[in-house]
């Protein structure tokens, strides 16, 4: 790997997991506010960190 590629991918990762990380954030927010809807929630941000974690995993076969 050349030096281009592994900065790339380093970036890739962090990025990926400063989303992941936000995503889980936001969501306890969000449960500890509406606890009765946390299925929901769980759900969605289960979701939503599958699709980073995709786009993440797309990105460094790029790279």
């Amino acid at each position: 790997m050349t030096i281009p590629n592994i900065v790339g991918a380093g970036l890739i990762v962090i990025g990926a997991g400063l989303g992941i990380g936000r995503i889980g954030g936001q969501a306890m927010d969000a449960i500890a506010r509406q606890p009765e809807a946390s299925g929901k929630i769980q759900t969605a941000m289960l979701i939503a960190a599958a699709l980073i974690e995709g786009i993440g995993f797309a990105a460094l076969f790029a790279a």
